[in-house]
């Protein structure tokens, strides 16, 4: 029997590119509507179908056109409508739904969670970046219910924003979601999730939804621990001294924000091989970086092959995961969704890999530079903190950020352990330089206090 087409939704298209790919590249495997409130845009929506030998569809029919086009010549259909996006989405049910409105996306969340089906994947794109990156921060606090500050890390802090809003509006509505994969790129921050209906899913994305501590000295971060009890000394659980060591408070509170993975490693692979497949050499790089940071593992040692253990399909060299634990089949042989049973076996899988997620935030390793030396590069970097028992990885969200579950304090020592001083006026005089090994303690705290000194007292 052969499988029911996926129902795809673009609520907020002036000219519908992204559909118009899908129709044309998926044909009949995918059923694509695209809505826009503005009547010139779902004109020129009706246009571009036509120029690509696309059959447009209005209201369940077809609409006439006269001698244009004719039915043998076509590619396939879309259906074109002109509504309020939530209005569409609160009438028919979507296995896709793409947000990608001017601005903030949570007007339409609850409405895009209230019928996507299960296991269905919602992709959230939002262009507000000046509230997002804590320009705005009144606006944050308005539109998403969030405390921030402009921080080294604050290109994911956005991502977290924005899927810490996505988990809450589908925990309104009684689902759970699945994060495979959170991008800040130029001029927007795009969040894919994958639906997992019921209370129990709603209930363990809830807990993910939590409170971030954040150092203003040395900018350390840590989640708060769960729980309901008023914590008595909530500077104890970052692993910095500064609140002994400085004057005032030193901390403050971040949040709620998404404390959990922002990537799924046998998402993205798919998407490495699909891209292989369809020759889309541009996106190639991005994607293979995401594998590497959700995994958490330098380029030398992260590797796309497969294991051996599983089913396992090659294009150019790249070896992919096919097994279920990579990909969902959204419908079963007799052409049923698969839905209890596999809302299950997702929620198992994210229990058994919370301890291997990768490790939240970043440092950029430019903005812990010690005075007076000069850094490794950033590769060295990498394979030293590795070989120091950390995991490590690079980050898209910044071109010389470094993921790692290493304390700030241990990034320190081994960044200045591997720098090399730049005693250029000593070594004139004859003087040697004192050995690495035996300032590094020193040298940390000296730079600290000459920020403490530089920057003044900042209090809560």
């Amino acid at each position: 029997m052969p499988l029911e087409p996926l129902i795809h939704l673009l609520p907020c298209f002036s000219q519908g590119i992204m559909g118009l790919q899908w129709a044309k590249h998926l044909g009949n495997a995918v059923k694509v509507t695209i809505n826009d409130l503005n009547e010139n845009s779902v004109t020129l929506i009706q246009k571009n179908c036509h120029l690509n030998k696309l059959k447009v569809v209005v209201d369940s029919e077809e609409k006439e056109e006269g001698d244009a086009l004719e039915d043998d010549g076509t590619l396939g259909d879309i259906q074109v409508t002109r509504m309020d996006a939530n209005v569409l989405m609160h009438l028919r049910s979507f296995d896709f739904i793409h947000l990608d409105p001017f601005g903030t996306s949570v007007n339409y969340l609850d409405s895009a969670f209230r019928n996507v089906r299960n296991l269905g994947i919602v992709s959230v794109t939002s262009t507000d970046i000046s509230s997002l990156y804590a320009k705005a921060q009144h606006v944050a606090r308005r539109h998403y219910g969030c405390n921030i500050v402009r921080t080294e890390y604050y290109k994911e802090l956005a991502a977290r924003i924005v899927v810490a809003a996505v988990a809450r509006a589908a925990a309104r509505c009684n689902k759970g979601i699945e994060v495979l994969f959170a991008v800040a790129l130029e001029h927007f921050v795009l969040v894919v999730v994958r639906v997992l209906r019921g209370p129990t899913s709603a209930d363990e994305t809830a807990k993910k939804i939590q409170y971030l501590i954040h150092c203003q000295w040395c900018e350390e971060r840590i989640f708060q621990k769960d729980g309901n009890m008023v914590e008595e000394n909530p500077y104890r659980q970052l692993p910095c001294n500064c609140h002994g060591s400085m004057p005032g408070k030193t901390a403050i509170e971040l949040g709620p924000l998404w404390s959990s993975s922002l990537f799924n490693t046998g998402f993205l692979k798919r998407m490495l091989f699909e891209s292989i497949h369809h020759g889309l050499d541009d996106i190639q790089p991005l994607i293979k970086t995401l594998i590497f940071e959700s995994e958490c593992t330098p380029q030398s040692q992260c590797s796309t092959h497969a294991p051996s253990n599983t089913n396992k399909q090659e294009e150019n060299g790249v070896f992919v995961k096919t097994t279920d634990d990579t990909t969902v089949d959204i419908y079963s042989a007799q052409g049923k969704r698969k839905s209890n049973e596999m809302t299950i076996n997702l929620a198992k899988k994210q229990k058994t890999d919370t301890s291997t997620a990768h490790p939240p935030f970043y440092y950029n390793i430019h903005r812990h530079s010690i005075k007076g030396m000069n850094m490794p590069k950033l590769k060295k970097f990498l394979c030293c903190l590795s070989q120091a028992g950390f995991r490590v990885s690079r980050t898209h969200f910044d071109p010389m950020g470094i993921r790692t579950d290493a304390p700030l304090m241990q990034f320190k020592s081994i960044l200045l352990k591997y720098s090399t001083p730049t005693y250029t006026g000593a070594q004139s005089e004859g003087q040697m330089p004192p050995a690495a090994e035996d300032t590094v303690t020193d040298r940390v705290e000296m730079s600290v206090s000459d920020k403490a000194e530089a920057s003044g007292c900042r209090r809560w």
